[in-house]
C-alpha cells in the first residue's frame, strides 16, 4: 500500500496528456515522438546538462534508439555544484562522460520501479543509492522532483542535485 501511495505521489508531478471521452473504448497510450534530449530541451531547465551532454559527446547516445532511464539534474541542480568542479569537469572529458553517465541506467526504469529497488546500476559502472523516505525518493543525495517524464527512447526523473561518482 506505501508503495502505491508513493507511485501515486510521484505521478502529481507529471501533467496528465489526454483525458478519455466517458464510456469510450480507450486507445492504447501512444509513444511519446520525442526523444531524451529533445524532451530534455523542449523542457526548458536542463540547458547545462544538456551542453555538457554535447561536450561530452553524448547527444547522439541519449538520442538514439536504447532505452535509457535519466536522473537529469535542473539547471538549478547545477548551480550549486562548486566552480571548481564544473572547471574541472570542463577540462576532462572522460570525467566529464564518468559524471554524466553515472545518471543513466540502461532500460526504461519507471517510478513504479524505481520505489522497489535500492540501488541501479549506471552506465558509468557505479550503481545509485536508491531511497524511499515517506513519499520522497532519493537517488544517492538527490530527490526525485518529476518522475516518469516519458521519452521515445526511454524516461527522465528530474533530480535536485548532480550526481559525482566516487572517484
Amino acid at each position: 500500500m506505501k508503495r502505491i501511495a508513493l507511485v501515486a505521489a510521484l505521478a502529481v508531478a507529471v501533467p496528465a496528456v489526454a483525458v478519455a471521452a466517458p464510456e469510450r473504448a480507450k486507445a492504447p497510450e501512444q509513444a511519446p515522438a520525442k526523444n531524451i534530449v529533445a524532451t530534455a530541451a523542449a523542457a526548458g531547465q536542463f540547458t547545462t546538462l544538456l551542453a555538457l551532454a554535447k561536450q561530452a559527446g553524448l547527444v547522439g547516445a541519449l538520442s538514439g534508439p536504447g532505452k535509457l532511464t535519466v536522473f537529469a539534474p535542473t539547471d538549478a541542480a547545477f548551480k550549486k555544484v562548486p566552480k571548481a568542479t564544473l572547471a574541472k569537469l570542463g577540462k576532462d572529458k572522460a570525467l566529464l562522460k564518468r559524471v554524466l553517465l553515472y545518471h543513466v541506467v540502461k532500460g526504461r526504469v519507471p517510478a513504479s520501479k524505481v520505489v522497489g529497488l535500492t540501488s541501479a546500476k549506471t552506465l558509468a559502472g557505479p550503481s545509485v543509492r536508491i531511497r524511499v523516505s515517506g513519499t520522497k525518493v532519493f537517488v544517492n543525495q538527490a530527490r526525485v522532483t518529476t518522475a516518469d517524464v516519458k521519452a521515445s527512447n526511454g524516461i527522465i526523473h528530474v533530480v535536485n542535485a548532480v550526481l559525482i561518482p566516487a572517484s
